[in-house]
């Protein structure tokens, strides 16, 4: 019987592991789909960037409640899941406790395992009351309507019932020490220190030992599989930053949130018409490999660079970026979390195409972000004042993807909003955005004297 029990948990470990790893791959695909970029400038920083906003959690406890539940359940869900370790080796071998010969560390560690434990049942419990009682704002806009509102409870259901899971597998398996039971007891003592799942003795006083194996059996398996189940999940899931936050922390814009990029193509445009010794009717080197862009900007997700696509699977849907948001606070149309939404909603409709036909094929989609996904009254309601990138616990960038998707609409459709192309023209024209000769400008002096 247990020679059936070690091979049934290798096939679910094998599947569930090569099932997480197909999705990773997918993943992966699809965020290669983006523009090349170089972001491999400053390891130093960058590094001590990922250590600060994705390890330390710098930038999520500006907001003390929120910050410090989610520290509860970041740390306690990441360092419960080392005893994963355990229950894979025990699984496969058909072992008890396999580490436990580390003694006074391993009650340490099982202690705390258990601390952290009811620390994460707290925090995630809060997080609900806060979602569904509370009903702040920001959980509750038009783009959380459906999947994303039920994909947030469901993960929080989840993490009750694998914490639960846990503290039950321990307290029946503490039980079972003290009553002496074949494969659980040990010659040493107690393996393990039981702070949290001692005081669940009392709701199996009185069963057989038979009865508390199942009970413990049960429950064993539930969280194992419970945990394969919820890493595949993930795939799916708005708790891709569990995984993505280390890479996208690592990858984001160094620069000064306020220096926009400039189009290399254009750029040496404007350099050329400032250059008084160039020859404007010069025939281009036929040695300088000077490519043109395809497109200027971006009207679709495969317009936008790697790190932008990475941004998107990487999104909590936390909503911190659009209740700072002015332009939203103000009632406009623009949320940043929608337009991150939008592009991985986007990409993702990519991807299946590539799914199914091995290769993309344009003639079987009839949609781009632009217009199908994102419109260009969100795009415009933007200020630009980068309140959503300084808000964001873990440095996704949606002003990037907006001033992309702004360059598309002005430099290849024409389509900027006529006031826009009034300043525009009389930059062009005059000098300065406003309707007045250069010669004129400074009559407003004379008339101050």
């Amino acid at each position: 019987m247990q020679l059936i029990a070690q091979i049934l948990f290798i096939i679910a470990f094998v599947f569930g592991v090569g099932f997480f790893i197909r999705n990773i791959r997918k993943l992966t695909r699809n965020i290669k789909l983006g523009k090349d970029i170089d972001r491999t400038d400053n390891p130093k920083e960058r590094f001590a960037n990922m250590a600060r906003v994705a390890l330390g959690q710098s930038k999520m406890v500006r907001r003390p409640i929120a910050g410090i539940m989610h520290i509860f359940v970041y740390v306690g869900f990441v360092i419960i899941n080392i005893e994963v370790l355990e229950i894979i080796i025990d699984g496969i071998f058909g072992t008890h406790r396999i580490f436990s010969f580390l003694g006074g560390f391993y009650d340490f560690l099982i202690a705390s395992f258990e601390i952290l434990a009811l620390l994460v049942l707290i925090g995630v419990i809060v997080f609900w009351l806060r979602r569904n009682i509370q009903k702040i704002k920001r959980f509750w806009a038009n783009e959380m309507k459906g999947w994303p509102k039920n994909d947030a409870n469901y993960i929080l259901y989840f993490e009750m019932v694998l914490m639960a899971l846990f503290l039950i597998m321990n307290a029946t398996d503490y039980q079972l020490q003290l009553n002496g039971a074949d494969h659980y007891a040990n010659e040493a003592g107690i393996m393990g220190s039981f702070p949290v799942s001692q005081y669940l003795l009392p709701l199996f006083d009185g069963l057989s030992n038979a009865t508390l194996i199942i009970v413990e059996r049960a429950a064993w398996w539930l969280h194992i599989l419970g945990i394969l189940f919820f890493l595949n999940y993930l795939y799916y899931s708005k708790h891709l930053h569990i995984l993505l936050a280390f890479p996208n922390t690592y990858y984001a814009n160094l620069k000064p949130k306020g220096e926009f990029n400039n189009l290399e193509s254009v750029t040496n445009e404007v350099k050329l018409m400032m250059d008084p010794s160039a020859d404007p009717f010069a025939a281009p080197d036929p040695d300088e490999d000077e490519q043109v862009p395809e497109k200027f900007g971006a009207s679709d997700a495969t317009d936008l660079n790697w790190v932008q696509l990475l941004n998107a699977y990487t999104c909590t849907e936390c909503g911190r970026c659009t209740s700072e948001c002015p332009a939203n606070q103000t009632g406009k149309k623009l949320s940043p979390r929608k337009i991150m939404m939008d592009t991985r909603d986007r990409l993702e409709e990519i991807g299946e195409n590539i799914n199914k036909n091995g290769e993309y094929k344009a003639e079987e989609d009839n949609k781009q972000l632009l217009n199908d996904y994102i419109t260009k009254e969100e795009l415009w309601a933007c200020t630009t004042c980068n309140a959503c990138v300084e808000a964001c616990p873990i440095g996704i960038d949606p002003l990037s993807i907006i001033m992309d998707m702004r360059r598309y609409l002005v430099m290849e459709e024409s389509a900027a909003p006529n006031e826009l192309n009034v300043a525009m023209s009389n930059i062009e024209n005059n000098g300065a955005p406003w309707p007045y000769n250069q010669m004129d400008r400074l009559n407003w002096a004379k008339e101050e004297a």
